[in-house]
Formats: structure tokens, C-alpha cells, sequence
């Protein structure tokens, strides 16, 4: 099923500015990238697919702000910056890999909708109602999955 740009925009369009603005820290800079997203959803836009869009708009806006980052990597502008800078250009295969790991554990036997819950309730910092209404569950529905997911994290920071 092709993607509706214009459907996309509107509906996940203040999601992924909050991921941009939350990354950026900067709105001016956080609507440009925003933009750019969607800019690269048109371009293309023909191998896309409807299913999971909010995931997929998120991966998107999380990877053009951190190379708007990386590009203005020599002026930081301020100290949280710089520490995403530092995250995102680690290049220190083992620590790259124990956090892939981690997260493959504790991602691995969710649905695809949970990681995207997880992302917008505790990175973009979206109400347990606002993400209920994106995903298509009830709010208790969405409680259930996170707080599910948060007891396998604790399980996982205990045998650790």
C-alpha cells in the first residue's frame, strides 16, 4: 500500500517536530529538519510502505537531526550537543555492541508498536492518551505494553 504524503504530514507531522525539537533543542533548526523528512518521504515516497509510519517517520527524523548535528559538529552549540554528538558518532565497536545487544534483548520479543510506544512516551515525551490515540489502543492497552517492557528491564539490570 503506497503512503499518503499529505495524510503523513498531518497526522505525524507535530510528532516528529517534538523528536526533532527534543534532538535540536533549537525550533527553527527543528522545523527545517522536520521538513526535511518529509522532503525525503516525497522523494521516495514510491517504496514506501503505510505500514508503521510513525516508527519509520521517527527513525527518519532521529537520523537527519543527528547528521545535522554531526555537520555542525566543530561549533556546538550547547553542552547536551555535544553529548549527543559523542553518542551518536561513538565509534567504539564494543560499547555499540553491548547497547545493540541490550536493546535486542529487551526489544526482541515485542511488537514493532511497542518500541514505537517506548520511543514516543519516554523519549518524545508524549501523554500515555496521545500515544494511545497514534498507535490505535486504548490508554490501558499502551500502560499494559510499557509497563510490561519496564519489568523485563529491571529483570534485565538485576541478573546484570
Amino acid at each position: 500500500m503506497a503512503v499518503d504524503v499529505e495524510e503523513l504530514y498531518e497526522r505525524y507531522g507535530p510528532m516528529v517536530l517534538r523528536r526533532c525539537r527534543s534532538l535540536l533543542r533549537d525550533d527553527d533548526r527543528a522545523l527545517d529538519a522536520m521538513q526535511d523528512v518529509f522532503v525525503q518521504v516525497l522523494r521516495h515516497e514510491a517504496r514506501l510502505s503505510a505500514e508503521a509510519p510513525a516508527g519509520l517517520l521517527l527513525r527518519m527524523a532521529t537520523n537527519v537531526c543527528l547528521n545535522l548535528i554531526r555537520r555542525n559538529r566543530r561549533k556546538p552549540e550547547d553542552p547536551k550537543e555535544e553529548l549527543l554528538l559523542r553518542i551518536a558518532s561513538d565509534d567504539r565497536l564494543e560499547s555499540r555492541s553491548i547497547a545493540r545487544a541490550a536493546l535486542s534483548r529487551l526489544f526482541g520479543k515485542e511488537q514493532e508498536s511497542t518500541r514505537t510506544m517506548a520511543v514516543m512516551h519516554l523519549v518524545d515525551g508524549l501523554t500515555l492518551e496521545e500515544v494511545a490515540r497514534e498507535v490505535g489502543l486504548s490508554v490501558s492497552g499502551v500502560r499494559k505494553r510499557l509497563r510490561t517492557l519496564k519489568e523485563r528491564a529491571v529483570a534485565m539490570e538485576e541478573a546484570a
